[in-house]
C-alpha cells in the first residue's frame, strides 16, 4: 500500500490527478462537496457550463497519464479546424487556426467530467460525494482533514498529503494560506456569460453529414465589440451558445423582455432564427448569470511536501483562449514528471512545481484576458487579418523556425507558455516592420503611379 492522498475536488483536473497518482501506486481517495452528477437525480443543471476546447496541452496530459483514456475520450469530441465568423448580414468568414490542418476539438464538460468519473470506478478509486471541506489541519506526518457531510456532521480523515483541485473558490488554498505566506489576487473582469442554445437541425444535413445548421468543424463567433456569441457544436447536432457581455448592458436588458427581444434580434439575426427568438429571450432573462474570474497565487505548496493546489484552485483564468481545462491537466503531467525526476521525494517536487510552474501560469492567464478583445472586435479589423495572414505564411513558409502565438499555445505542448509570449513578442515586432514596410511601399508605389497618370493625362490633353 502507498502513501495516501486526499484530492479534493472530483472535477475535470481532479479526476486526471487521481487517475495519475493511482497509477503511481498511492492511496487515492477523492472528495467532492457535490452530489454526484452521473446521477439523474442530481444531475447538475446549473447551466454555466461552457462547452470546452481541448487541444495539445490537455490530450498530452490525457496520454501521459493512460493512452488508452486518451482515446477513448478523444472519441467523443468534435475537431474545429477554426473560427467561423458571423457578421451583422448574417455572413461568414472561416478563419483558419493551424498551418497544416491542426485542430482543437470541442466537447462538452458534463460529459467528460461523467466519463473521468467512470474511469475513477473502474480503477477501483474511491469518490466521496456530498463532502465539504471546512479545515485542514497540518502537521509533519500526517495532514487532518475536515469534511462536512450536512446535519451538522463532520468527518475527519488523515492522509499524508493533500491535493486541492476545488476550482476557483479553493477551500484548500485558503486553508493554505492560513499555513503560509501565500501571494494571492484575484480579479473580476466586466464580463457575464449567458448559456444558451441553438438546437439540432430536424432534417439530416448532408453538407454537414449530420443534423447540424451550421459548421460544425467551427468555433462560431458573432463579434460585437464590446459583447459576442459563440458556439461550439455537439455530437447531436446542437451547439452549446455562450453570450459574454458587460454585466451593465446584461443588467439594462434583462429588465425589458421587448428591449431583449430587440437587442437580439438586432445584432445576432442568424443566431436567433436557429435558435428561435422567444426560446432565446426567455434563456437570456432566466438562466443565471455567470461571473468571470482570474486568480494567481504563488507559491501553490505548503512546505514538506504537505498539500498543493492544481488547475483553478491556482490559476483560474477567463474562457477566452480554451486553455483553462488543457492548462489543468498539464498542471498534473507537470507534477507527474517531477515526482518521477525527484524519484518520490514529494517535497523536492511540490517546491520545484511552485518554482518553475509560476511564470508559464502567469502567462497563459494574461494572454486569455487580451484574447477577449481579439475575438469580438480583431476579428472584424482589416489590419488585425493581413497581419494574421502575414503571420500564417512565415509560418508554412518557415516551420519550426516561425510559429504563430496561436499554434505554440494550442498545438505545441513542448513550447512553454511564458516562452511562446516570449518568442511571439520578437515576431510581433517583425510583423510590425514588415507591415510598416509594406505600407510604405505601397504609398511610394501609388505616388509614383499617380505621377505617371498625371503625365499621360497632361499628354493626351
Amino acid at each position: 500500500m502507498g502513501e495516501n492522498v486526499i484530492i479534493v475536488g472530483a472535477g475535470l483536473v481532479g479526476c486526471l490527478a487521481s487517475l495519475a497518482f493511482a497509477k503511481r501506486g498511492y492511496d487515492v481517495t477523492v472528495f467532492d462537496y457535490r452530489l454526484d452528477p452521473r446521477d439523474s437525480s442530481t444531475e447538475d443543471r446549473n447551466l454555466r457550463s461552457i462547452n470546452l476546447a481541448i487541444s495539445a496541452r490537455g490530450i498530452s496530459a490525457l496520454e501521459y497519464v493512460d493512452r488508452e483514456i486518451a482515446e477513448r475520450v478523444l472519441r467523443d469530441v468534435i475537431p474545429m479546424k477554426g473560427r467561423m465568423i458571423h457578421n451583422l448580414q448574417g455572413e461568414q468568414e472561416s478563419q483558419i487556426y493551424g498551418l497544416f490542418g491542426e485542430c482543437i476539438n470541442s466537447i462538452d464538460r458534463a460529459v467528460l467530467n461523467n466519463f473521468l468519473l467512470d474511469e475513477l470506478d473502474n480503477a477501483g478509486i474511491s469518490v466521496k460525494f456530498g463532502h465539504k471541506l471546512v479545515k485542514v489541519k497540518f502537521g509533519n506526518d500526517k495532514q487532518t482533514c475536515l469534511f462536512s457531510t450536512g446535519e451538522d456532521k463532520v468527518d475527519v480523515v488523515e492522509c499524508d498529503f493533500v491535493i486541492g483541485c476545488d476550482g476557483a473558490y479553493s477551500t484548500t488554498r485558503y486553508q493554505m494560506q492560513r499555513a503560509m505566506r501565500m501571494d494571492y489576487a484575484q480579479e473580476y473582469i466586466d464580463s457575464c456569460y449567458i448559456e444558451l442554445y441553438i438546437p439540432k437541425a430536424k432534417k439530416f444535413n448532408k453538407q454537414f453529414n449530420g443534423h447540424f445548421s451550421i459548421a460544425p468543424d467551427h468555433l462560431h463567433i458573432w463579434p460585437r465589440h464590446n459583447y459576442m456569441l459563440i458556439a461550439l457544436a455537439n455530437a447531436d447536432g446542437s451547439f452549446t451558445s455562450t453570450f459574454f457581455g458587460p454585466w451593465s448592458l446584461v443588467e439594462s436588458l434583462v429588465e425589458d423582455e421587448e428591449k431583449t427581444r430587440r437587442f437580439l434580434l438586432e445584432s445576432f439575426p442568424d443566431a436567433m432564427a436557429l435558435m428561435g427568438i422567444d426560446e432565446a429571450v426567455r434563456k437570456f432573462i432566466s438562466y443565471p448569470k455567470g461571473a468571470l474570474m482570474c486568480v494567481e497565487c504563488n507559491p501553490y505548496h505548503v512546505d514538506g511536501g504537505k498539500a498543493i493546489i492544481l488547475g483553478d484552485a491556482a490559476h483560474s483564468m477567463v474562457p477566452f483562449y480554451g486553455q483553462g481545462m488543457n492548462c489543468g491537466f498539464e498542471d498534473v503531467r507537470v507534477l507527474m514528471q517531477l515526482l518521477d525526476k525527484y524519484r518520490g521525494n514529494r517535497a523536492a517536487a511540490f517546491q520545484r512545481y511552485s518554482e518553475t510552474r509560476h511564470e508559464d501560469l502567469v502567462a497563459i492567464i494574461k494572454l486569455a484576458k487580451n484574447n477577449y478583445k481579439e475575438m469580438s472586435h480583431d476579428v472584424t479589423s482589416t489590419s488585425f487579418l493581413v497581419k494574421k495572414q502575414l503571420d500564417r505564411a512565415l509560418g508554412r513558409l518557415l516551420r519550426d523556425k516561425w510559429l504563430p502565438l496561436y499554434t505554440m499555445v494550442s498545438f505545441r505542448a513542448d513550447v512553454p507558455y511564458h516562452r511562446a509570449v516570449e518568442i511571439s513578442e520578437k515576431h510581433r515586432r517583425i510583423l510590425n516592420r514588415l507591415m510598416l514596410l509594406f505600407v510604405s511601399t505601397g504609398a511610394i508605389m501609388t505616388a509614383l503611379g499617380l505621377a505617371r497618370l498625371s503625365r499621360w493625362f497632361r499628354r493626351w490633353m
